[in-house]
């Protein structure tokens, strides 16, 4: 919840959650974000030649806590006073200078991104969002944390339990309150998709969609509409640092997953059985590029071990894989639609003589 004490209504809001017993913490750094904020404006001279105090002053006027806006965060139970949107992001997002323009960042921030799949997904959409890449997000995910999904997901054991996508959505807002995000919890399915792709109110759309899910009528039908409505796909299948592009955007007609499944639509595996789905998702990957840990443990999988391996590093590697070109898209370079690999083990590989590589 945004408070903006100008406006009545909010200040009487604030005014009844402080004396409730829901709020745990107030947090208010508000000086500190303004002194930030008068560095990113003028380096070489950040108080105009004042006193720090008086130029922290000067901008807050004569009524601080008034300035900026209030953030309640019902989940922990936390007030955290933050500057104005557009100072908000202005400072947060500095250190990407000129990496990413103010004007480019700018741009991307006005940018609405589809997430599936909140396992993998999750630190993809966090990424973006501490990049600043997109400022409206789309989140789905049907599934619950548990406890083996903590070697790869940014969450805590009093989590266990909740469901991904709100995690998801609460990771992102604390670090943006202002994102625009929505939070589909029952993940995708026939009765909602055409509104998880559909225009939102201000008449827009998705504009890019990271893919990240193991349902094999979620992956087909999410290109199908992707494809109908010329929205890029990008998907990380951390093993082997592989990306899949799919620049349905510049190629309309193109195959769903560069072909490797045929003309195989989303109606065809509506309801494969488990062999049939781990065929597709086998056709999918590649299963001949996959790494030989991933290789054995596909054969184990229900028999030895409870799922397939997948580790942070991993994880991590693939979302700024899928953030880096997510950014590029966003901005207009033509990259290629085609299946990329950063494979750590073969950029880095072991010496074959101990001490070699020194």
């Amino acid at each position: 919840m945004l408070l903006d004490l100008s406006q009545s209504a909010d200040a009487a809001a604030l005014v009844e959650l402080r004396a409730s017993d829901r709020l745990r913490e107030v947090h208010d750094r508000i000086e500190d974000q303004v002194e930030e904020l008068l560095r990113c404006r003028t380096p070489q001279d950040p108080f105009g030649g004042q006193p720090r105090s008086r130029a922290i002053a000067d901008t807050l006027g004569s009524r601080p806590e008034n300035y900026g806006r209030w953030v309640w965060y019902p989940w922990s139970g936390r007030l955290v006073h933050v500057l104005p949107q557009s100072e908000f992001r202005r400072v947060r997002t500095d250190r990407n200078r000129d990496k990413i323009t103010r004007e480019q960042q700018r741009g991307l921030l006005d940018r609405r991104i589809g997430i599936i799949g909140l396992s993998v997904g999750s630190s993809a959409a966090l990424t973006c969002a501490m990049e600043g890449i997109g400022g409206a997000f789309r989140l789905a995910d049907f599934d619950r944390l548990g406890l083996s999904n903590l070697n790869r997901l940014r969450s805590g054991v009093h989590e266990l339990g909740l469901e991904k996508s709100v995690l998801c959505a609460r990771r992102m807002y604390e670090l943006d309150p202002y994102l625009d995000i929505e939070i589909h919890r029952g993940g995708i399915t026939e009765d909602n998709i055409e509104d998880f792709f559909s225009a939102g109110e201000d008449g827009r759309g998705l504009e890019l969609l990271i893919e990240e899910c193991d349902t094999s009528w979620v992956k087909v039908a999410a290109r199908e509409h992707a494809r109908k409505r010329r929205i890029p796909v990008l998907m990380d299948t951390n093993d082997r640092g592989v990306l899949d592009i799919e620049r349905f955007d510049l190629e309309p007609d193109r195959p769903l997953f560069h072909g490797r499944t045929g003309d195989t639509t989303a109606a065809d595996v509506r309801d494969l059985d488990q062999q049939a789905a781990l065929r597709l998702l086998l056709d999918v990957v590649d299963e001949q590029r996959l790494s030989p840990a991933m290789t054995d443990a596909l054969t184990r999988v229900g028999h030895t071990l409870s799922s397939w391996p997948q580790l942070a590093s991993g994880v991590m590697l693939g979302a700024a894989l899928v953030t880096d070109t997510a950014r590029r898209i966003l901005l207009g370079e033509p990259l290629l639609s085609g299946r990329y690999s950063i494979d750590l083990e073969a950029l880095v590989p072991a010496p074959a003589t101990p001490g070699a590589g020194l």
